[in-house]
């Protein structure tokens, strides 16, 4: 265990609130983190392909009640075999609204709030299987970290770390304790995706050769709004844009590596990252702060830039770009480029596939999704759409979660997910100040990535949980 988890739970535990809330600001120096990247992993048990114990009923507590949190609450609630057995946020108002709504269900679930470890004591229970985290981001290792140590599950929101050392935190407590960490990327679970991924399996695309993933979201003014005006608390979305790297990366980049078998038949080797200069924040910053004494403070910071673009080479070849922008004026896309020796599929700006020079015409892209629509969609893919939640790719992902755990299922996404897709912001930080300079991925697996079987969302020993509406 490190010195810093030591200190963390230590002072946890006194109620040192102040001396161990996590910061804003990277935690790790450069050297510190580069030493990280060349860390060779003793595996002491593969979490890859782990069927924990089934759980007939999955108890629940949830951490988080503000921007993703109701939502989550609202899904669970209609998925059988779950209990919502505590809610948790700093703001009591919030754990009341949640509980008021879910009176006359099956849930009756008790409430914690009113300081930052509240959460805490709720984890201490000893009658929760799941723990759920829609907090900010500095929150989501300490909670995930704590929940597994006390024996529960840990389902946490993207991304799982914000640091190397974080990172390796979850995958060693993972195998220490053998409780699931699933970082909750939604958008594995969205439809094209899902799609590609079926074909990719039926060996459509060929060989892999490159992808293309990306978060491109103009958040400039949701970025700036307070949380008295439905902004994050305390502005800690803005604060994260002090960084300068690829911040978000793991919306484009989760179904891409499950398309090229990441963890499970090859390996990230290593990566470069460039960011332009900053366009936007600053200069709104200044132009709000001329306007609301408030965004003072934030005037004076400096801000990473509009676009990071990272490019990752893998073990067996192939390439991978990463991108992320969060303040230019262009539509929203996650790109989903998948680039084979004998098929192509984009997502954005319409879903498009091609076995050539030209696009393939409607009607035969349409044969293709009535021969890979995978059986998830088929089983709950329209209930999900009703449900909501991202288009549905929300529910289906915590459905999917809630089937595995109950059938004593592997996870599609594992610890090693979750530790390997955040570790893209920390290293593309690291190369962006090292003038693109190259920097090694860790391969958190220990080599067991060379035998770990690929991800195949399919239904066989699951699909039995039923939905509630």
């Amino acid at each position: 265990m490190s010195n810093n988890r030591r200190d963390f739970l230590k002072l946890a535990g006194l109620g040192l609130v102040g001396a161990t809330v996590p910061q804003f600001s990277r935690a790790e120096s450069p050297e510190q983190l580069y030493q990280l990247s060349q860390k060779n992993h003793n595996q002491l048990f593969n979490m890859s392909g782990y069927a924990a114990p089934k759980l007939n009923t999955v108890r629940v507590g949830i951490i988080g009640l503000g921007q993703r949190g109701p939502g989550a609450v609202d899904r669970l609630s209609k998925i059988e075999g779950v209990e919502i057995k505590a809610l948790c946020d700093l703001i009591p108002e919030r754990v009341d609204k949640l509980k008021t709504k879910l009176q006359g269900s099956k849930h009756q679930p008790e409430g914690y709030s009113g300081s930052v470890y509240a959460w805490k004591k709720m984890v201490d229970r000893n009658d929760l299987d799941l723990i759920y985290i829609t907090t900010p981001w500095h929150w989501h290792t300490p909670m995930a970290v704590y929940a597994m140590e006390n024996g529960k599950h840990a389902a946490v929101e993207v991304p799982a770390a914000k640091t190397l050392e974080e990172c390796w935190q979850l995958v060693e407590t993972s195998e220490r304790t053998k409780k699931h960490c699933m970082m909750l990327e939604n958008v594995c679970y969205d439809f094209f995706e899902l799609m590609t991924l079926s074909m990719k399996r039926d060996g459509f695309f060929g060989e892999i050769i490159h992808t293309e993933g990306a978060y491109i979201h103009d958040l400039l003014m949701n970025n700036f709004r307070k949380d008295t005006e439905g902004g994050y608390q305390n502005m800690w979305r803005l604060k994260e844009n002090y960084r300068d790297g690829n911040l978000y990366a793991t919306h484009g980049l989760g179904p891409i590596c499950q398309i090229m078998d990441i963890n499970r038949g090859d390996q990230m080797d290593y990566l470069t990252s460039l960011s332009s200069a900053d366009f936007h924040m600053a200069a709104k910053a200044k132009e709000l702060a001329e306007q609301d004494n408030f965004y003072a403070p934030f005037a004076e910071q400096q801000y990473g830039g509009n676009m990071n673009t990272t490019i990752v080479k893998t073990k067996k070849g192939r390439s991978i770009m990463i991108q992320h922008d969060v303040t230019s004026p262009r539509p929203y896309s996650r790109l989903h480029v998948i680039s084979g020796t004998e098929a192509f599929a984009q997502k954005y700006p319409i879903p498009k596939i091609s076995k050539g020079h030209d696009w393939l015409k409607e009607e035969e892209v349409k044969a293709l999704e009535e021969k890979y629509t995978p059986e998830i969609v088929k089983k709950v893919g329209e209930l999900a759409k009703q449900i909501g939640g991202h288009g549905g790719m929300d529910f289906m992902m915590d459905w999917r979660l809630i089937d595995c755990l109950r059938n004593g299922l592997p996870l599609d996404q594992d610890v090693y997910d979750a530790a390997l897709w955040s570790a893209i912001s920390p290293l593309s930080e690291w190369s962006v100040a090292h003038r693109s300079n190259s920097i090694d991925v860790p391969d958190f697996t220990g080599g067991s990535w060379k035998n770990n079987k690929p991800v195949e969302i399919t239904l066989k020993g699951g699909g039995t949980t039923k939905v509630i509406v």
